[in-house]
């Protein structure tokens, strides 16, 4: 069972949350929280394995939380955040606090579920309907290298960087494979060790690293 701690301000959008994702059988809400504070509070408390956070909320915010879930000294708490489209400082801010998955309120019950799971299983999640935009201007505000370090670059495999770069653009991992040509599970074990050498949790923030750098690959 996936434990899910679901933080909004509006009390329509937690209980209506809560109907959708407890429907799918193998996803509980553990905890509901009103803004930043209580989100933290709960998910320190409770330990769940994803906290679904909006990001505009009174007092202190989805990015706050997020930053301090993701740093936590005692846990990592893998945050997804739930959030209508907005090109502005609190996306990106969010990227930045480390957010772990990324979803648009509008997505479809079923692709909020999957996102759920993908997160909670540690893959992270990317809604494609933002991906490249958000993340190219992500990349475009924040002054930040357009080249990978000499270093890093020297470790990673030529398929490393082909998953690298298809992370860019929201695949799944199934999508990577049918396009690579291999099996998932192969992208899976080359997606686990480039995380590692380039130093992230998960593929939402390989992505950023991936624009950051220049890495990123548009698909024609």
């Amino acid at each position: 069972m996936v434990r899910v701690v679901v933080a909004d301000d509006q009390a329509i959008v937690r209980a209506g949350f809560t109907v959708v994702v407890e429907a799918a059988g193998d996803i509980e809400v553990v905890g509901a929280a009103h803004d930043g504070y209580e989100a933290v509070r709960l998910a320190q408390a409770l330990r769940p394995d994803v906290v679904c956070m909006d990001i505009r909320m009174p007092g202190r915010n989805g990015i706050e939380a997020t930053r301090i879930l993701s740093s936590d000294p005692t846990g990592h708490v893998p945050v997804l955040v739930v959030t209508t489209f907005d090109l502005d400082d609190y996306v990106f801010g969010a990227l930045e606090a480390g957010a772990a998955g990324f979803l648009l309120k509008g997505a479809d019950e079923q692709t909020l579920v999957d996102a759920i799971r993908s997160v909670a299983a540690g893959d992270g999640t990317l809604d494609q309907r933002l991906t490249r935009r958000v993340l190219s201007e992500f990349a475009s505000r924040r002054a930040a290298p357009r080249h990978h370090p000499a270093a890093v670059a020297a470790t990673l495999t030529d398929r490393e960087l082909d998953i690298l770069g298809l992370l860019s653009n929201g695949l799944s991992n199934q999508e990577m494979a049918a396009h690579l040509y291999i099996e998932p599970s192969t992208v899976k074990y080359h997606l686990a060790g480039l995380l590692g050498k380039i130093g992230v949790r998960d593929r939402l923030q390989a992505a950023v690293w991936a624009f950051r750098n220049g890495l990123d690959v548009p698909l024609g």
